[in-house]
């Protein structure tokens, strides 16, 4: 099949596999919608007897709960709440190893509900510069690591052009759980997450951070300019315990939407090459 109907048939499996919903519980498709309209036309109602409302069952008493069962079972987090908690679990963490143990505990975001996989990190967290997107897509929340569809390519290559690679860099995201249909996190997601990241930064202690992207540059470096208005700019990140020079810089995802961009972001990198080697 080609032409407009497969385009439409291949969009709707597109939207279908971002929601989640990947696995066929039937052999053929089954029209519910036919079944129902089907049912009210072959429908008699000529034998139904009306109850009366004395014979309706009596309600159920007030559910209780069990002293034992877990509040948050129940019911999400509040988010002041979970941002608070993220706090004093981010704090406790000593290593990258007990930070991203933490974040797999950790059930005040209600992504990770979602998510196939906690996306961590990915390369060398030794290395002297780290990069930061926003939130993990598709591949990343399937592979369960950062940068690794389209737009990490493109990254990989544009690390090769300035002589790095994944051994000689470290890569995150704000957010470590993939948003349902890639969408953007909403600002309280993105405040639950902030206290992991950020202590992630400050373990991994980058002489060089790469904001890339709106999101990221805004949430990291506190400021509600553009990224195209602050691209290629260095600010200081404050990690509470030293300063890191931190760069503003185009998300690889922009570059593929916008190429003429590509020669503005090649400035950046030049840049950042400079800059790792002083």
């Amino acid at each position: 099949m080609s032409g407009p109907e497969h385009s439409n048939v291949h969009e709707v499996l597109v939207f279908h596999e971002e929601a989640g919903v990947d696995i066929a519980l039937e052999d053929t498709p089954v029209d519910r919608f036919k079944e129902s309209v089907l049912h009210n036309e072959t429908l008699d109602l000529t034998d139904v007897k009306i109850t009366s409302p004395k014979s309706v069952p009596p309600r159920l008493p007030p559910f209780k709960l069990d002293p034992q069962t877990s509040v948050t079972s129940i019911a999400p987090i509040p988010p002041d709440a979970a941002v608070m908690a993220a706090r004093e679990m981010a704090k406790q963490a000593k290593t990258l190893d007990e930070l991203r143990g933490m974040l797999a505990r950790f059930d005040g975001c209600s992504l990770k509900a979602t998510a196939k996989n906690l996306v961590f990190a990915d390369g060398n967290p030794q290395a002297k510069v780290m990069f930061v997107g926003e939130a993990p897509g598709a591949e990343e929340d399937r592979d369960g690591l950062p940068f690794v569809g389209r737009s990490g390519k493109l990254l990989d290559r544009m690390l090769a052009a300035i002589g790095l690679d994944r051994t000689s860099a470290y890569i995150a995201n704000i957010v470590p759980w993939r948003p349902p249909g890639n969408r953007t996190p909403t600002p309280q997601e993105t405040s639950i997450c902030l206290p992991f990241i950020a202590r992630q930064i400050e373990l991994a202690n980058p002489n060089i951070l790469v904001c890339l992207g709106g999101p990221s540059v805004q949430t990291l470096l506190r400021t509600t300019d553009g990224i195209t208005k602050i691209r290629g700019r260095w600010f200081d990140y404050d990690t509470g315990t030293r300063k890191i020079r931190a760069l503003a810089a185009f998300h690889p995802a922009y570059l593929l939407r916008n190429p003429l961009a590509k020669r503005q972001s090649w400035r950046d990198f030049v840049a950042l090459k400079k800059a790792l080697a002083g």
